[in-house]
């Protein structure tokens, strides 16, 4: 029997692991033959859905680069450098300011050597760089070893003349070798050791603590509620609203039978939704998930996002109106005349999208832009598209059901056209969102974050004075008189302008940071409530901690992670959570690929895997494995100054509360062992 528990014991443990321990890329490796001189080492790799592996050469500042490492090499030379091969996906990323590459579902990598002796042996590592939409893993090492003969003679070997390249090859090869050599025996002082209580597992105190946060699971409901939104503001405008009561009307009236009306009027509603769920599916069918959240980035294609939202917001305030050729709606509707049953009332329903494009158009397209920067998840158009329908067909179907409600529906009049021109000045301000995307991506310095918000803080007072009736566009009435619902939209956006001067000086303004450029572009700034990590060494900062008894915020991050920098910029910015790491915590920030290389190579086992550690990284990236069970990035834990964990782990999520509860949860641990 109590091996029976061990057991279960053994396979709880395996299970907790596995539950944080992510490993969404498989590589193979193989070494492929050319000539008698020549082959190349393949890497292959299959990558899980929403995971991206980054490519050769990305240079510095940015994320993890693919790179090929030997430790041994005799009888072999490199030959040129690591090359990627496949479908490579270029794009900008904003929040590194720089056009980065990366791969989707599978890569290839291949190092061409050749053959210098009769006998070769050649041992090494790729070094990749793994993200997803919530967390991104460290440098993460594929390591080779390959040994054989070839026909080459030793006559051969000793005449031939080497290249420079090959005897810059061969110097780096027989340095690296020198270095490893010249290691003896492992420097505990440098190395992590699992009798230090420091470094001593504490998963399974971790796990009953409870799971760690995530918010990935919420990106479709937000999707959902988006286009649900959108919808509902499309309903009130001069190219919906008008035709709810005369459709409505008409099936009631089509039949004698009141509720054969009531079931055309369901079935108009239905064919709304499966009009635009089909338009959010030819969407991504046409572009594929991966282009869509490429071009999201993509410097030019923000650059015309952005001249269309400028276009439509023209059009919204009355240069011009933007409509679908007449000729289309006319066929529609005469189809729909000639047919009956489902067809004829689907063809209706077809009509209704053809005559309202002029308005539901630009909220559509920026819809499928926003939806397109959630992940690049397959259906997440027809997500977004299956809540605007829903918003749209549902009044048709409401006024079906409640015929007597259509006695109190507003009629139309000068107050649509409101709301047209209030989402005209909002399409402009959303413009200069994509606009920054594009000045990032050329340096153009054009639109900083004081240009930017000035731009925002002029726009929203104009809306302001507009409501306000002291603004006249031409499709607006004489009407002086300013309604109550007017008043309050006016003093919302005169205030919501009012809040953002102060970010002219540097003021974090959270409620724009996701459309505002960073902070850094900022000329001047005044704020200096930043949270600075203490330490970056585990070891220092452990014991700092003991000296002063106070508990540690291990902060698992990396120079390329990019949720790392959303954490720090949407929720360490907050006066209350930067009080709490500053003022309780012992803030240890751990970078897991930093590449400072570690006095001394150190080979560690871990599970049965004999792997090196070379850098500083490489010793974060372990003692969060080791230590913790997990290695993604944002990763925060605390624990106390002997290394105990106080709470469960934390991970991207930008609840702002749960963070403050996360941290305060800790601290009442740590006073209860006092």
């Amino acid at each position: 029997m109590r091996k029976i528990y061990s057991l279960l014991f053994v396979l709880f443990v395996a299970v907790a692991v596995q539950a944080q321990i992510q490993d969404p890329v498989q590589f193979k490796t193989a070494l492929k033959t050319l000539s008698d001189t020549e082959a190349e080492i393949v890497f292959t790799a299959i990558i899980d859905d929403g995971w991206h592996v980054y490519s050769t050469n990305l240079g510095d500042g940015g994320p993890i680069s693919a790179t090929f490492n030997t430790d041994k090499m005799t009888g072999a030379q490199v030959v040129g450098k690591l090359k990627p091969v496949g479908k490579e996906i270029a794009a900008f990323d904003k929040l590194f300011e720089m056009q980065v590459r990366y791969f989707e579902n599978s890569a290839t990598f291949v190092q061409k050597i050749k053959f210098t002796a009769a006998t070769y042996h050649v041992e090494g590592y790729l070094e990749y760089g793994a993200c997803d939409d919530q967390s991104c893993l460290p440098p993460t090492q594929v390591p080779f070893t390959y040994s054989g003969k070839t026909t080459l003679s030793a006559a051969a070997v000793t005449t031939a003349t080497p290249s420079a390249e090959a005897v810059a090859a061969n110097a780096e090869a027989n340095q690296e070798e020198t270095l490893i050599a010249n290691i003896d025996s492992v420097v505990t002082a440098q190395a992590p050791v699992s009798a230090d209580i420091l470094w001593t597992p504490v998963i399974n105190e971790l796990q009953a603590f409870g799971g760690e946060h995530s918010a990935e699971n919420m990106s479709w409901i937000y999707i959902f509620i988006t286009g649900f939104l959108g919808g509902l503001i499309a309903l009130f405008t001069p190219c919906v609203w008008p035709i709810i009561p005369m459709t409505v009307s008409f099936f009631l009236k089509r039949s004698k039978d009141k509720k054969k009306g009531i079931r055309d009027a369901w079935t108009y509603g239905a064919s709304i939704v499966v009009i635009y769920v089909s338009l959010g599916l030819i969407i991504t069918g046409v572009f594929g998930a991966s282009a869509l959240n490429a071009l999201s980035t993509n410097a030019i294609f923000n650059v015309l996002f952005c001249l269309m939202l400028i276009v439509f917001a023209a059009s919204f305030f009355g240069a011009f109106e933007i409509t679908l050729p007449s000729k289309w709606s006319n066929a529609v509707d005469s189809k729909a005349e000639k047919t009956s049953g489902l067809l004829s009332i689907f063809l209706m329903a077809f009509t209704l999208a053809l005559v309202s494009f002029s308005c539901t158009g630009p909220i559509i397209g920026f819809l499928l832009v926003q939806v397109s920067t959630t992940g690049g998840s397959i259906i997440a158009p027809a997500i977004g598209m299956l809540g605007f329908a829903i918003a749209l067909a549902l009044p048709f179907t409401l006024f079906a059901l409640f015929p007597s409600w259509l006695k109190t529906m507003p009629k139309s009049g000068g107050w649509m056209n409101v709301i047209k021109v209030t989402l005209g000045f909002l399409e402009l301000a959303f413009a200069l969102k994509f606009l920054s995307v594009a000045d990032l991506a050329y340096g153009w310095g054009i639109l900083d974050r004081e240009t930017f918000l000035a731009l925002w803080i002029v726009i929203f007072a104009l809306l302001g004075f507009y409501l306000l009736g002291k603004i006249k566009f031409p499709h607006d009435d004489d009407d002086t008189k300013v309604s109550v619902s007017r008043f309050f939209m006016a003093l919302v956006s005169l205030a919501f302008a009012v809040y953002m001067v102060p970010g002219l000086w540097g003021a974090p303004l959270k409620a724009v940071s996701a459309f505002a450029p960073p902070m850094k572009t900022q000329d001047f700034n005044l704020y200096d409530s930043e949270v600075r990590s203490k330490f970056d060494d585990y070891d220092l900062g452990m014991a700092y901690a003991r000296q002063h008894n106070k508990p540690v915020m291990i902060d698992f991050t990396g120079y390329g992670c990019v949720n790392c920098r959303k954490m720090e910029a949407a929720v360490w910015t907050d006066p209350k959570v930067s009080s709490i790491i500053n003022d309780d915590y012992v803030l240890i920030t751990l970078y897991v690929d930093d590449k400072t290389p570690l006095p001394e190579h150190v080979k560690i086992d871990e599970n049965g895997t004999e792997r090196t550690l070379r850098t500083i990284g490489d010793k974060w990236s372990y003692l969060q494995r080791i230590k913790f069970g997990a290695n993604a990035q944002p990763y925060y834990v605390l624990v106390d100054n002997e290394g105990k964990p106080l709470n469960k782990s934390y991970a991207y999520d930008e609840d702002i509360p749960k963070y403050i509860e996360f941290l305060q949860t800790g601290l009442t641990n740590f006073r209860k062992q006092k």
